[in-house]
């Protein structure tokens, strides 16, 4: 949805609200700048208290570093191809359930 502006420009005004919620609803900072670190012969970052809370995760937990385009990545504690393979094994389960159903006896 398009509004005219002043001096012929165009305003999209879902953008803009998004800009609005998004720009004004931000607790703290949304970046949290890491320093990467050398640990033996690799190089590494540590997160702090604050995003391990957030990501929910622990320590020997895994975390997954997916490429979101542009070069912009994301950090996560859920792995994506798993949740493929979760969402297919659905799929089979509901397609054999008396099967399943018979063999659980």
């Amino acid at each position: 949805m398009k509004e005219g502006g002043r001096e012929g420009q165009d305003y999209d005004l879902a953008r803009i609200t998004e800009c609005y919620y998004n720009c004004n609803n931000i607790k703290r900072s949304a970046m949290v700048e890491l320093k990467i670190r050398k640990f033996g012969n690799s190089l590494g970052v540590l997160l702090p208290k604050e995003v391990i809370n957030r990501l929910q995760t622990r320590d020997g937990e895994r975390v997954f570093l997916i490429e979101a385009g542009k070069g912009d990545y994301r950090l996560t504690p859920y792995d994506p191809t798993f949740e493929k393979k979760m969402a297919k094994a659905e799929q089979i389960m509901a397609r054999y359930r008396n099967t399943l159903h018979a063999l659980s006896k």
